[in-house]
């Protein structure tokens, strides 16, 4: 199992806007995370930064590389374009964290 962490950033005032689209994510996306083989995915926020702070476990990184070339991924990040900083394709900007400490 591999622990990924990255962070992304959002746009000032939209933290309740974040947090209730995500209270209510579509079914087909958690059912797509899952199939990915991803569990035990944390978002967490510092109010001062609106950095967000993403951790996650993955069975495969190959089946998450795949992620964004799925139709239901793509609808969602253009959902929540809007409310973060985004790519061109309206992926967020995430930018990977490298782990310094873990304790088990």
């Amino acid at each position: 199992m591999n622990r990924v962490a990255f962070k992304m950033k959002l746009f000032p005032g939209l933290a309740e806007e974040y947090r209730r689209r995500h209270d209510e994510i579509w079914p087909e996306l958690r059912a797509l995370l899952k199939d990915a083989g991803i569990s035990d995915y944390s978002i967490f926020i510092d109010p001062e930064t609106n950095c967000l702070f993403g951790v996650m476990k993955t069975e495969d990184p190959r089946l998450t590389d795949q992620l964004p070339y799925n139709a239901i991924m793509q609808r969602w990040w253009q959902y929540m374009s809007d409310i973060m900083e985004t790519n061109p394709d309206n992926s967020p900007v995430t930018i990977p964290l490298k782990e310094v400490f873990y304790l088990a």
